[in-house]
């Protein structure tokens, strides 16, 4: 069965003073002019789903100007549970709660996992090497709770050592103490995001054909240790023997440089169209293609872990995409899935999937506040 959103209200939130959204469980769409405030909903439906915003937002970014507080809330249902999702941001300080009391992030996300297709989205082939990690990474924190702990302890020790690796005066034996940290966590993410790479790309190679079936499509990881052998992708103990030996070897350049230099933080994502490295070939339409391939796979690999759909938040992408690809986005959320569209034209949607779906107007009313209601 999984679990839906029904509801959304926010307060004080962005550009909204009050407003609630009842979601359908197949298919949303909110219509309305640029700078409506659609975006702002996806915002808040990526918060309360997967604790972080593709914005990446500070507390106060939320609240409405002249307000001291945006509160939003998301309601969730199935398998047998209600659950209500919050998030207050207030005095600089943002506060999780589930069912009314206060808990980590980690509480929130992954309940419901959302995945997010934004015209930011469109061009991550082509940007450098972090935003593909980062791709990797914020799916897997969803699936896995592990997962942020692992990239989060990574991150710090990782800071850590690139601080003494600027001391002219650090000692050696506390260098190598780090080193010992920097392998442990470095070989646990490795090990995660390799397994989870190969599972988006058994999808990713069959939606691609379906959506170019002339072309052939790969993704690869490039680990800044070296190639790691198939056979020892899922042993951490051997990748941090890999990554024990890069660091040892680059250690006097590293010292030189006051930076680690090899590690996940190094690794790059590489997509390749026929063999060929699709950031340097790939034209724009192939390269929004494989983002298109990407996303739909990541839905794929969550029905796959959790055993039901995502809540899908697209925004607005489809005038960003030709007439070929806008159809293949309609076909794929025909399905049991669902999903959250924002768009300026409902011209891009069949009138079979616009009877199906709640369609929402979104726009200014005469006093100026933000307001919805249904078409």
């Amino acid at each position: 069965m999984g679990i839906y959103a029904q509801r959304l209200v926010a307060h004080d939130f962005r550009s909204y003073e009050s407003f609630e959204l009842v979601l359908e469980r197949g298919i949303t769409v909110l219509v309305g002019p640029n700078a409506a405030g659609k975006t702002n909903l996806v915002e808040a439906l990526q918060l309360l789903t997967a604790a972080s915003s593709f914005r990446r937002p500070s507390p106060a970014d939320v609240v409405r100007d002249g307000a001291a507080r945006a509160d939003i809330s998301l309601s969730l249902e199935g398998d047998g549970r209600h659950l209500d999702m919050a998030m207050v941001s207030e005095r600089g300080r943002r506060t999780f709660m589930r069912n009314g009391k206060k808990v980590r992030a980690a509480d929130i996300r992954g309940v419901l996992p959302s995945v997010l297709f934004c015209p930011d989205h469109l061009d991550m082939i082509k940007r450098s090497a972090r935003v593909r990690r980062a791709a990797l990474d914020d799916f897997g924190v969803q699936l896995n709770q592990s997962y942020a702990q692992l990239v989060s302890t990574y991150e710090r020790a990782l800071e850590q050592r690139n601080n003494l690796l600027k001391d002219r005066f650090a000692s050696r034996d506390l260098l190598a103490a780090w080193d010992d940290t920097i392998v442990a966590a470095g070989a646990a993410v490795l090990v995660h995001r390799l397994a989870l790479l190969e599972r988006i790309r058994k999808h990713l190679v069959r939606v691609y054909a379906s959506i170019a079936p002339r072309e052939t499509v790969d993704v690869r990881y490039r680990a800044s240790v070296g190639d790691i052998p198939t056979d020892s992708a899922r042993d951490r103990d051997a990748v941090a023997r890999h990554l024990a030996a890069a660091l040892a070897e680059t250690r006097d350049e590293e010292v030189r440089r006051g930076m680690t230099l090899v590690g996940p933080h190094r690794d790059e994502v590489v997509f390749l169209i026929d063999g060929r490295d699709a950031r340097s070939f790939a034209s724009q339409g192939q390269q929004r293609s494989l983002v298109l391939a990407w996303k739909i796979a990541e839905v794929e690999v969550t029905r796959d872990i959790l055993g039901y759909s995502p809540l899908l938040l697209l925004d607005d992408v489809m005038s960003e995409l030709d007439a070929s690809r806008r159809e293949a986005v309609v076909r794929f959320i025909a399905g049991e899935i669902q999903t959250v569209i924002t768009t300026t034209n409902l011209g891009y949607f069949t009138d079979e999937l616009l009877l199906r779906a709640r369609v929402v107007r979104i726009g200014a009313d005469a006093e100026g506040a933000w307001g919805g209601e249904p078409a």
